[in-house]
């Protein structure tokens, strides 16, 4: 089967599923935070574009389910990538009256979105048996960090003591 296919519950959870959700929640997940420096900038433009690479890149490749174990380790990262990327949206749809987002997975991870991005991209990348798929993947993955740091930056300014609290109890990743 072409490997797009593999994209296609991905785009359906955290493209579709948000806006039915929330059309408020789908509107905050589009916004960026400003990036400062030269190397926030430059790794925002690398996260764009390997996140845009690793979307269109599967078009051109077959994913077979053979039985190997790459075929199984894919398919429990994309499950698992999935699964997590369905709490993250469901939670990310319904902050607290403050506009943070404390609750569900977010009580795990400041960051449960990015974690499951990263793992359904290892998965699919399995599935596919590319090394050229993983290599961006873990390229976007690295870059999503100083993305990440920028968002921080600013819901630290944004909420203010709530997140100071939040931060100091809940780690970036899992």
């Amino acid at each position: 089967m072409n490997a797009f296919i593999l994209m296609l519950p991905f785009f359906a959870v955290r493209l579709a599923l948000l806006p039915i959700l929330s059309r408020g929640a789908a509107r905050r997940a589009a916004d960026s935070a400003p990036a400062f420096g030269n190397l926030e900038k430059f790794a925002s433009n690398v996260y764009q574009l390997t996140g845009a690479a690793i979307f269109i890149y599967p078009y051109f490749m077959r994913a077979e389910f053979d039985g190997s174990w790459q075929c199984w380790t894919g398919s429990a990262l994309c499950a698992l990538g999935l699964s997590l990327l369905t709490a993250a949206v469901a939670a990310f749809a319904r902050p607290g009256e403050a506009g943070l987002v404390t609750r569900g997975v977010y009580r795990l991870s400041r960051n449960p979105m990015n974690a499951a991005y990263a793992i359904y991209y290892l998965g699919v990348s399995a599935l596919a048996k590319s090394p050229v798929l993983l290599s961006l993947a873990v390229v976007n993955s690295l870059a999503a960090h100083w993305v990440i740091l920028s968002e921080e930056r600013w819901c630290a300014g944004a909420f203010g003591e709530a997140w100071e609290a939040y931060s100091s109890k809940v780690r970036r990743y899992f």
